[in-house]
């Protein structure tokens, strides 16, 4: 599904968060000593990598105003409005496994990616 920036889709359409990934990241904000909430995961999306973007993920300590918030299992998390347009309906997950261990983010306007899975293209 995508969505626009003008925020014509639900809040729950932004991103899906899953449990594991907003205990992993609410655990980390807590040893950081960030107020969860008030502060939040930022989900974007940048230039870079071999496929022509990559995500990118940071705590925030507040929502910037044009930010779309969702909040998810107790876990906030911030998409600006560039980056809505290329990841809006996306599920973030957090795998604890030897090999693929860290947050992935599941996009379904993906076109093409490229072989490490680092970066994409929509």
């Amino acid at each position: 599904m995508s969505t626009d920036a003008s925020g014509g889709a639900e809040a729950e359409a932004v991103v899906t968060v899953t449990p594991s990934a907003a205990e992993e990241a609410v655990a980390l904000m807590e040893r950081e000593g960030m107020d969860e909430d008030v502060g939040g995961l930022r989900l974007f999306v940048q230039q870079g990598g071999c496929a022509g973007l990559s995500y990118g993920m940071r705590f925030d300590n507040e929502p910037e105003e044009d930010d779309r918030v969702v909040e998810q299992h107790g876990l906030r998390v911030f998409v600006d409005p560039s980056s809505l347009n290329y990841i809006g309906g996306s599920t973030l997950d957090y795998e604890s496994g030897l090999q693929a261990a860290g947050f992935h983010v599941e996009n379904p306007n993906i076109e093409a990616e490229c072989g490490c899975g680092e970066s994409f293209r929509t």
